[in-house]
C-alpha cells in the first residue's frame, strides 16, 4: 500500500469513527425518548461482543459460538456485587437468613458462600469482569490451540462449553439464582441505575467504553501482531514455519475478545437490570456470531451497526409482528448474508465506494494559468542592454 493510500485509509477509517461516534452521541440521544435510548444502550452491550469476533473471527480466521459464557460471566460478576448491596440485613429483615441474597434463603442457604465474599467490593467485581472471562478464555485456548485443534472442531467446542455453562448456572440455583438468574438490581454505590438521569449517563458510558474498545483493536489491527493475525488466518502452517508460534497468537486474541464480552456482560447488567444464563447458552451465542456477519466481519464499526440492525429489526418485528418475528428475523438474516456475504461493510466496499472513486477521477481538473514567458533580450530597452552586456 502505498504512502498516499495509506494516509486515505487511515482518513477514511478516522472518518468512519467519528460518524459513528456522532450518530452515538449526539443524534440518537437527541432522536429518542430514555426507553428507547436505554434499549440502545443494551444493543450496544452486545456490540463488545461483535467487535471482539471481528478481532477473532475476522482478522484471526478463529470462529467461536460461545462467546455468550464470557458475556455472562462479566455480567453475572457485576450482578453479584449489585446483588450483594441490595440484600443489607435491613432490606433482608423479612428472610429467614438475613444480610443474604433472597434466592439464597429460599433455597435454605443459611451463610453467603465463600466465593460470594469477595464481591462485595466493587474494585473485586470490576476487576473480575475482565479477569474471570479472560481465564476461562486462555485455559480454553491453551488446551485447544496448543493441541491444533481449530476450524469447525473449535466451533462445536465452544457450543458445548456454552451448554456446560447453562446447566452448570441452571443447576446450581442456591448459589446462582438458576433459571431466573440474579435480579431486582437496583443500585450502584447508593445511585439508583432505575432513574432516567441514570440510565443516561449509563448510557454515555457505554458508548465512550465500546467507542475505546474499537480504538484498542484497531490499534492492534495496524500493529506487527494485526499483520501475524491476517496472515495466520490466510495461511497459518506458513507463519509457523517463519518461526512464530501460532497458538500463542490465537490465544491472546480470543482472550481479548473474551475480555471485551464479559465488559459488555457487565455494562448490560447496569442498564437492564438483571442477569440470567438466558444470555449464556448457545443461542445467544449464534446470535453474536450473526450480528458481526451482518456488519461485517472485517469491519470494528461494521460490527457495531450490524449490532444496531439486528437488534432493532428484532424489537420492531416483535412489536408489530408478535407471530412472525420470529421468520422474519430469519428472513433478514438469509437475505443479508446471501445478498452481502460480507456484510454491510462488503455492500459499502463493493458498491458504494468504487462509485465515488470513479466520481473523483470523472470531475475535471482545473486548467493551470498560463505562465507568463519570460522577456528576451531583444525587447529590453537598449540602455538595459548595454549595461547587462
Amino acid at each position: 500500500m502505498n504512502p498516499f493510500r495509506s494516509s486515505w485509509f487511515q482518513r477514511y477509517q478516522l472518518g468512519s469513527l467519528l460518524l459513528l461516534a456522532v450518530l452515538l452521541a449526539v443524534v440518537l440521544p437527541l432522536s429518542l425518548d430514555v426507553f428507547r435510548l436505554n434499549l440502545v444502550g443494551k444493543y450496544l452491550s452486545y456490540a463488545f461482543v461483535a467487535v471482539g469476533l471481528v478481532m477473532l473471527w475476522g482478522y484471526g480466521g478463529v470462529l467461536s459460538l460461545g462467546q455468550g459464557v464470557f458475556f455472562g460471566l462479566g455480567g453475572y460478576a457485576m450482578a453479584m456485587f449489585l446483588k450483594l448491596e441490595a440484600s443489607d440485613p435491613v432490606s433482608t429483615k423479612i428472610q429467614s437468613t438475613p444480610g443474604i441474597p433472597d434466592f439464597m434463603d429460599w433455597n435454605q442457604l443459611t451463610a453467603l458462600p465463600a466465593f460470594w465474599e469477595p464481591f462485595k467490593s466493587l474494585p473485586f467485581a470490576l476487576a473480575a469482569v475482565i479477569a474471570v472471562p479472560t481465564l476461562l478464555a486462555w485455559l480454553i485456548g491453551f488446551a485447544m490451540f496448543k493441541r491444533r485443534v481449530g476450524g469447525v472442531y473449535f466451533a462445536i467446542i465452544t457450543q458445548a462449553v456454552a451448554l456446560i455453562v447453562t446447566v452448570l448456572i441452571i443447576g446450581q440455583q442456591g448459589y446462582t439464582g438458576g433459571v431466573n438468574g440474579i435480579t431486582d438490581l437496583k443500585t450502584l454505590l447508593g445511585w439508583d441505575t432505575r432513574t432516567y438521569s441514570a440510565k443516561l449517563v449509563l448510557y454515555y458510558v457505554c458508548v465512550a467504553l465500546l467507542l475505546g474498545a474499537i480504538v484498542l483493536c484497531r490499534w492492534v489491527q495496524t500493529r506487527k501482531l494485526g499483520t501475524l493475525l491476517l496472515a495466520m488466518r490466510d495461511k497459518e502452517d506458513r507463519v509457523r514455519f517463519s518461526g512464530y508460534d501460532v497458538a500463542n497468537f490465537k490465544v491472546f486474541v480470543f482472550c481479548l475478545a473474551a475480555a471485551l464480552s464479559g465488559i459488555g456482560g457487565a455494562l448490560f447488567t447496569l442498564q437492564v437490570g438483571f442477569m440470567s444464563p438466558s444470555f449464556v447458552g448457545i443461542v445467544p451465542s449464534i446470535e453474536m456470531v450473526i450480528y458481526a456477519a451482518v456488519g461485517g466481519r472485517m469491519s470494528l464499526v461494521g460490527a457495531v451497526y450490524g449490532t444496531l440492525l439486528v437488534n432493532a429489526g428484532k424489537t420492531l418485528f416483535s412489536e408489530t409482528f408478535p407471530d412472525l418475528w420470529l421468520f422474519l428475523m430469519a428472513a433478514l438474516f438469509i437475505g443479508v448474508t446471501m445478498a452481502f456475504p460480507m456484510g454491510l461493510t462488503g455492500l459499502w466496499e463493493a458498491h458504494v465506494k468504487p462509485r465515488l472513486a470513479s466520481r473523483r477521477r470523472a470531475a475535471p481538473v482545473p486548467a493551470e494559468p498560463p505562465v507568463p514567458a519570460s522577456p528576451t533580450p531583444a525587447a529590453l530597452p537598449k540602455g538595459v542592454r548595454e549595461q547587462g552586456a
